[in-house]
């Protein structure tokens, strides 16, 4: 059974950097696609990012375009998430996720068969 584990989180001031982790087990074959969603406090799950498979296409919520960046490495179904000059509203945790089903917009997380259990990024003003 396929798992994923994030690690990376952390507390930080505004402006500064975290990269955060997923490491991939129980694959037998390279997931099609992976990525990386956030729950704040009081509100709905969130898509953050994105990548596909030969790591060409990359999908970014507009809050964090320009600041985070999303990347992968397939031969161990891993990913990882950049996050540079971070604000207070990034604060949230943040899961992984994998085996995109096919169809529907990527930010759409019920497209998403496998879960990480999340972990917390802070960011304090």
């Amino acid at each position: 059974q396929a798992r994923l584990e994030e690690s990376g989180g952390g507390s930080v001031q505004a402006g500064g950097s975290l990269r955060l982790s997923c490491a991939g087990s129980g694959y037998t074959s390279t997931s099609n696609s992976m990525g990386w969603f956030r729950q704040a406090p009081g509100k709905e799950r969130e898509g953050v990012a994105a990548v596909w498979r030969d790591s060409s296409t990359t999908y970014y919520s507009d809050s964090v375009k320009g600041r985070f960046s999303i990347s992968r490495d397939n031969a161990e179904n891993n990913v990882f998430l950049q996050m540079n000059g971070l604000k207070p509203e990034d604060t949230g945790v943040y899961f992984c996720v994998a085996d995109r089903l096919v169809g529907g917009s990527w930010y759409n997380s019920q497209r998403w068969l496998t879960w990480g259990k999340g972990t917390q990024v802070t960011v304090s003003p």
